[in-house]
């Protein structure tokens, strides 16, 4: 699969990896992506939050497993052969996060991204940091970090402000 070497652009653009949840494309950060798998059966942890499927041991490090499609209130969620798993490191952290799919990863410039509009949705807006336009294609750029260490995802000890 996908693994990140860490290579970054010129300074008038960022790389960010595309993903699917439900008919939306989201964009983040690759530098915050470690690898790429296909989802695996998970360990579930008795007591959290529905959204978190649990952990998975990836070489030796414990990784709790994140359904964005659960969190985002996405309806019904099925796994198939297109179902992956993200991992991040964001915060110190490895995470893991579940999508419909990964679409691929653009180069985006600053004239590309858009302030996203203020409103209330299932993704707050603090975690959006803008509307970007590749061709016909509107994807929502989303701060994986701040998202990942926010109080209600209860995955970090202590939330980033």
């Amino acid at each position: 699969m996908y693994e990140n070497q860490g290579q970054a652009t010129d300074g008038n653009s960022r790389e960010l990896l595309t993903f699917t949840l439900g008919n939306e494309e989201y964009g983040m950060d690759i530098l915050k992506v470690q690898e790429i798998r296909g989802y695996d059966a998970v360990t579930h942890i008795a007591n959290t939050p529905d959204f978190i499927k649990g952990v998975i041991n990836l070489r030796g490090i414990i990784v709790p497993i994140v359904d964005m499609r659960i969190k985002f209130f996405l309806g019904n969620v099925e796994y198939n052969n297109l179902t992956v798993v993200i991992i991040l490191n964001v915060a110190n952290r490895v995470v893991g996060i579940v999508v419909d799919g990964v679409s691929d990863v653009i180069a985006m410039t600053a004239n590309q991204i858009k302030p996203a509009p203020e409103f209330s949705g299932i993704l707050g807006t603090q975690y959006i940091t803008g509307l970007g336009t590749a061709d016909d294609r509107m994807i929502i750029v989303v701060d994986i970090e701040k998202l990942m260490s926010s109080a209600d995802m209860a995955l970090m000890e202590k939330a980033i402000a």
